[in-house]
C-alpha cells in the first residue's frame, strides 16, 4: 500500500485551499492511503476541516508551542520523523511548501519532484519545465521515499463529505535552536487572496502609474475579484510585490482572468495558463496575450475599463 502524507498549510483557523488540491493529486496514487499532518499550537479547528475532505483516511494533529508559527527549520525535522511511516510526502507548491519540502527531502536523503501537475502512477508524474513551454514526464525510484510539491493550479479541490479519523500525535524530535520567530509584517489588506480567488483582474505597465491602478481596484470591488499585476508593473512601482502573477510571482487558476494592458510575456503566461477563461484587453492587436485569450478586445484600456465599471454598476 502507498501511504501518502500531506503537510497541511493553515493559518491556525482556516485550512489553506491548496490542501484540498493536494488531496486530489494524492488520490491519483494507486492504492493510496492519505494522511494530513497539521502542525501548530492548537490545530483543532483546522483538523475538523481537513477531516471533511473526501478521500482522506486520517488527520494527525502535532500541537506544540514551537509550531505556533510555520517556520520551515522547525517543521522539517518533525515532518521527516512522520515520513518514516509513509511512502510519499506531499506539500503544496505555495511559498510554505517551497520553503519546507526541500528541507524535508534533504533530511530524508530522498529525491524531490517539484510542481506535480499530473499523476501517471505511484512514482511516475508529469511536471512543467521551461516556464511551462514543455511538459516532462519523470519517474522516481520506487525503492525510495518520495518528497514532492503539488502544482495546485493543476488540480481541482477535493470535495467535502469525508469523515476521517483525527488523532493527536507527540513526536520526540530535537528541534533546532538556530532559527526563531521574530515577527511578521504583511500588507494588511482585506482584499481577496490571489491564489484562491475565482476572479482576478490584472494590470500591466500600460496603466502608466500606481494612481491609474486604482481603476482596477474599483473594478475588482464591483465584480468581487482579486487584483494582480505583471512583473513589469511591479518593477515600475505601480503595484506591490505580492500582486505579481507569473513564473516569478504567483501561479493561479481562477475561473476568469482579466488581463488589462498586459502584453503577455511567456513568464506571465506561465502563471495564468490554468485559468478557465482568459480575457485580454490591449490596444496592440499583435500582443502575445491574445494567443492564449478566450476573449480578446483590441482597445484603449483607459476607455474600456471605465465603461466596464459603469456597466457592472448599472
Amino acid at each position: 500500500m502507498n501511504k501518502i502524507l500531506i503537510v497541511g498549510e493553515h493559518d491556525g483557523a482556516h485550512l489553506n485551499p491548496a490542501v484540498a488540491k493536494c488531496v486530489t493529486c494524492a488520490r491519483g496514487i494507486p492504492g493510496g492511503e492519505i494522511t494530513i499532518a497539521l502542525f501548530g499550537a492548537d490545530t483543532a479547528a483546522v483538523a475538523a476541516q481537513a477531516a471533511q475532505l473526501g478521500g482522506v483516511h486520517s488527520v494527525l494533529r502535532i500541537d506544540r508551542a514551537e509550531n505556533a508559527h510555520p517556520l520551515a527549520a522547525i517543521l522539517a525535522p518533525q515532518v521527516a520523523a512522520l515520513a518514516a511511516e509513509h511512502t510519499h510526502v506531499f506539500g503544496p507548491s505555495t511559498s510554505f511548501g517551497k520553503d519546507l519540502m526541500p528541507r524535508v527531502a534533504a533530511l530524508l536523503g530522498a529525491p524531490q519532484v517539484s510542481d506535480l501537475m499530473a499523476v501517471e502512477s505511484a512514482h511516475r508524474f508529469r511536471r512543467p519545465i521551461y516556464a511551462g513551454n514543455a511538459i516532462i514526464t519523470v519517474e522516481a525510484d520506487p525503492a525510495r521515499k518520495l518528497v514532492a510539491t503539488v502544482r495546485v493550479a493543476s488540480f481541482e479541490a477535493a470535495g467535502v463529505g469525508g469523515s476521517a479519523a483525527v488523532a493527536s500525535r507527540s513526536l520526540d524530535v530535537a528541534l533546532p535552536s538556530h532559527t526563531r520567530y521574530v515577527g511578521a509584517k504583511t500588507a494588511g489588506t482585506d482584499r481577496l487572496d490571489l491564489q484562491t480567488a475565482a476572479r482576478v483582474v490584472s494590470g500591466g505597465r500600460a496603466l502608466g502609474s500606481a494612481e491609474n491602478f486604482q481603476m482596477l481596484f474599483r473594478l475588482a470591488d464591483k465584480i468581487g475579484a482579486a487584483v494582480g499585476a505583471s512583473r513589469a508593473a511591479v518593477d515600475a512601482g505601480y503595484a506591490a510585490n505580492e500582486m505579481q502573477v507569473g513564473q516569478t510571482g504567483k501561479i493561479i487558476a481562477p475561473e476568469i482572468y482579466i488581463a488589462i494592458g498586459i502584453s503577455g510575456a511567456i513568464q506571465h503566461l506561465t502563471g495564468i495558463k490554468d485559468a478557465k477563461t482568459i480575457v485580454a484587453i490591449n490596444k496592440d492587436g499583435e500582443a502575445p496575450i491574445f494567443e492564449v485569450a478566450d476573449v480578446g478586445l483590441v482597445a484603449d484600456l483607459f476607455q474600456v475599463v471605465p465603461e466596464f465599471e459603469r456597466l457592472v454598476s448599472a
